[in-house]
């Protein structure tokens, strides 16, 4: 053990900074395999220079490092932390630059966070994480608070991670996937819906089979606007018009949106009698037997929060439909 901690294991001891140091991104004997793998050369003058390097036995790393060569960004295989399973691949995390850049993006400059979400490449779910516990941490700083500074900073530094882009004039690296299609749970459930071959049976068809109220796959995605976007620039019109014209109408749309949770969240207090004493707050709500609906399914009844289970893959149960209406 300690032959291979003072040789090929010595490289492990001082991770490189802005990179990973999984085992598998070196050689049995302990080189850096990218760093062998550049072949190109700032000036063709340093050729010499890395000669006398390469005499005096060091590594491709220290090569690189002494003759002034970039070292090259991680690859796939670099990033597996763990060698016999070449499956699993480290993801990589929000830099904490990118993170103070987003919360300012949305307490300074009142940016949505839709529009961060679309501008960034960072899921909606993963922006309304930062900006919370970017709050969080601004209070304890405030309150007075002890952060552990250090060990975030150390954890950061074994894990790759998107950067902030440099200047704002630069496009931002796509940290994720943001279109991504949740799975509504209606669709959840087998379901055989015969059509006559005459009928256009079109992705609204289908979701209004799963359920009636169910929209269309290009409505239900998180960016709806970066398809319309996309079509309008087939059209050959200037992206910054673009552009600022679907953040005026993202804008409008949030408006009705918070207007309409506000009168459903008033709608709701005004429903609910609340009696309180020095200890507790009890609330009660008037409640229809009729709120359950024919089947006893509906989201509105007593009850609904436990779950009705689904007769689909139960036994006996006809599957296939015997007529065609």
């Amino acid at each position: 053990m300690f032959r291979w901690l003072n040789g090929p294991g010595a490289a492990l001891r001082d991770p490189l900074p802005g990179s990973t140091n999984y085992l598998n991104a070196y050689d049995s004997q302990g080189h850096l395999v990218r760093a062998g793998t550049q072949t190109t050369r700032t000036e063709a003058s340093t050729s010499d220079e890395i000669g006398e390097h390469t005499n005096l036995g060091l590594n491709p790393l220290d090569q690189n490092i002494a003759s002034g060569t970039p070292i090259p960004r991680e690859s796939a295989d670099d990033l597996m932390p763990f060698p016999m399973n070449r499956q699993f691949r480290s993801q990589p995390v929000l830099s904490e630059e990118l993170r103070d850049e987003i919360y300012k993006k949305i307490s300074q400059e009142a940016w949505s966070v839709r529009r961060v979400s679309a501008f960034y490449r960072i899921a909606m779910q993963r922006v309304g994480a930062v900006f919370r516990l970017k709050t969080i941490e601004n209070q304890w700083l405030q309150e007075g608070r002890k952060l552990a500074t250090p060990y975030a900073r150390a954890v950061n530094a074994m894990l790759p991670q998107t950067p902030a882009p440099p200047n704002p004039k630069a496009r931002p690296i796509a940290h994720e996937s943001i279109n991504d299609l949740p799975v509504h749970a209606a669709t959840r459930t087998q379901l055989f819906h015969p059509v006559p071959e005459s009928m256009h049976f079109n992705r609204v068809s289908a979701a209004k089979t799963f359920a009636r109220d169910l929209l269309p796959p290009e409505d239900r995605i998180p960016h709806p606007e970066m398809v319309e976007l996309a079509k309008l620039e087939q059209e050959n019109r200037g992206r910054e018009d673009l552009l600022e014209a679907r953040r005026v109408e993202l804008e409008k749309e949030e408006a009705a949106i918070i207007d309409t949770q506000r009168q459903r969240q008033a709608a709701k207090e005004a429903a609910t009698m609340k009696v309180e004493n020095p200890r507790w707050q009890f609330r009660f709500e008037n409640i229809k037997v009729e709120s359950v609906g024919k089947d006893g399914r509906a989201r509105s009844g007593v009850g609904a929060r436990y779950g009705v289970p689904a007769q689909d893959r139960k036994k006996g149960q006809i599957k296939i439909p015997t007529s065609v209406e």
